[in-house]
């Protein structure tokens, strides 16, 4: 048997071990329990791996490629979905069982030749991964224990039992709630290759849309190591794309390299004004998946109902507006320059999410989904909760939502947030000849390969008002 320890970020051990079923004197395998892998890729502070573990028999690891998530998914997210899985087996020393095809039909077939009385996951909140669980489960028996958030969707309501609509009044009963300190496991892993009957294990695939964001629990650990030494400027800064002050942590979440938890932990013993700014960020992650797991129907359709009946735009002018956005070439230098980051980076400072939306909806009067879902497509962080209720937030048609009258001047938004010029100069090569904030209003004029500007804000503000007070 081969014993390996890691030190976790909250500098517990966790004690994984590897044994082969040809160490078994009588051949035959004992009945052991699976620890089935999804949005959880990390072996330290998984509550899922403790309760699999807990009876100190061995446990099989498995992944499901499941195409129905992966055809959907941009080539940003599949890249980085593929190196956290290589990362993790690696940990486990190869000893992941990687297969592909539909879970209701594979994982009852793995339990079953290994005799499993239990199917061990984190639960999933998500329409797509709820469904799939409760179909799972007709066929053998699921073990949920934990979820990917710090409280699980469903656990903070009001008084009456109702979810909120609110952040701030959930935040309060958030913090109240509280949440449990990050888990401890020590688990004996079985080399997939000595079990009869098990699926082959496939190879995990590569991806050649791939992001530069090292993948991994190890990769995590570190980013989270290296945000807190500057954490207590994140209140100040986190606004600032020119700075780059943001955690980026949305990505390691996004795939469970990290638990918040962990996060949380560690948050605990700061008293730093950025340091509860964090903290806050967690919680709208935790409200977002609350109101996806209450009404997954927001993932498509507006939260608010009375927006159902506002004018959009449709046709070939729109079309070509929405490519225009689409590229970076709306000759609005904050915009431009956050499409741009998106395209080359996969990933896009959150201020300039809000601009580059609130740009499309209200002044191109396009639907919120359209951007919604490219963001998806393109984004290494893409999640469902967060990206389509940040759009509905911007929008003016989620909870909690930015009201309707409030359209993001993006020439005034870049000079305030981007007050230097410095984060349009790094995407937008055209305009590096400009200096200072005169990036953003271009008053003496604009490089002839700069595009000019494809609608006037001032009239499509008043355009879009007029439609949201029509309703």
């Amino acid at each position: 048997m081969l014993v390996f320890l890691k030190v976790g970020a909250d500098s517990a051990v966790t004690v994984w071990q590897v044994w082969r079923f040809s160490e078994k004197p009588s051949g035959k395998t004992d009945a052991m329990p699976v620890m089935w892998f999804r949005r959880d890729l990390r072996l330290a502070d998984l509550p899922a791996l403790g309760a699999a573990s807990e009876s100190g028999d061995p446990v099989l690891g498995l992944f499901v490629l499941d195409d129905a998530l992966l055809k959907p998914s941009g080539g940003p997210r599949r890249d980085f979905l593929f190196r956290s899985l290589a990362a993790l087996d690696e940990q486990m020393d190869g000893r992941l069982l990687v297969v592909k095809g539909d879970p209701e039909k594979v994982v009852p077939k793995v339990a079953k030749a290994v005799d499993a009385d239990e199917v061990h996951i984190s639960a999933d909140y998500g329409p797509y991964g709820h469904a799939r669980d409760e179909r799972v489960g007709q066929h053998v028996s699921l073990h949920a224990t934990g979820s990917p958030y710090a409280i699980a969707p469903g656990r903070v309501t009001k008084n009456d039992g109702e979810p909120y609509r609110v952040f701030t009044p959930y935040f309060r009963q958030w913090m109240d709630h509280g949440w449990r300190g990050p888990a401890k496991t020590s688990v004996t892993w079985v080399d997939p290759s000595d079990v009869t009957g098990v699926p082959r294990r496939v190879k995990i695939p590569t991806e050649k849309d791939a992001s530069d964001a090292p993948a991994g629990e190890k990769a995590a650990l570190d980013a989270w190591s290296e945000f807190l030494d500057r954490i207590a400027a994140y209140d100040d800064e986190r606004n600032r794309p020119d700075l780059d002050s943001t955690s980026r942590m949305s990505v390691y979440l996004k795939y469970g390299n990290i638990h918040p938890r962990t996060m949380l932990k560690d948050l605990s013993t700061l008293r730093s004004e950025g340091s509860a700014a964090y903290r806050r960020q967690i919680a709208w992650r935790d409200f977002y998946a609350d109101i996806l797991f209450q009404r997954p129907d927001s993932a498509r359709e507006n939260y608010d109902k009375k927006f159902d009946g506002i004018d959009l735009d449709t046709g070939k002018q729109a079309d070509i507006l929405f490519e225009a956005w689409r590229e970076g070439r709306t000759g609005f230098p904050i915009v431009d320059a956050g499409m741009r980051q998106l395209e080359s980076e996969k990933w896009m400072h959150n201020r300039v999410r809000m601009i580059v939306a609130s740009f499309l909806v209200k002044d191109l009067h396009l639907p919120w989904w359209r951007g919604a879902r490219y963001f998806m497509n393109q984004l290494v962080d893409g999640d469902l909760a967060s990206n389509q209720h940040g759009w509905q937030w911007t929008a003016g048609t989620g909870t909690d939502a930015s009201p309707y009258f409030r359209v993001f001047n993006p020439i005034t938004q870049g000079e305030k947030f981007d007050p230097t010029g410095e984060y349009v100069r790094r995407w937008v090569p055209e305009l590096r000849g400009v200096e200072g904030k005169a990036v953003h209003m271009l008053k003496d004029g604009r490089p002839k390969e700069y595009p000019e500007p494809i609608v006037d804000h001032k009239h499509e503000r008043e355009v879009a008002i007029a439609r949201f007070k029509s309703l």
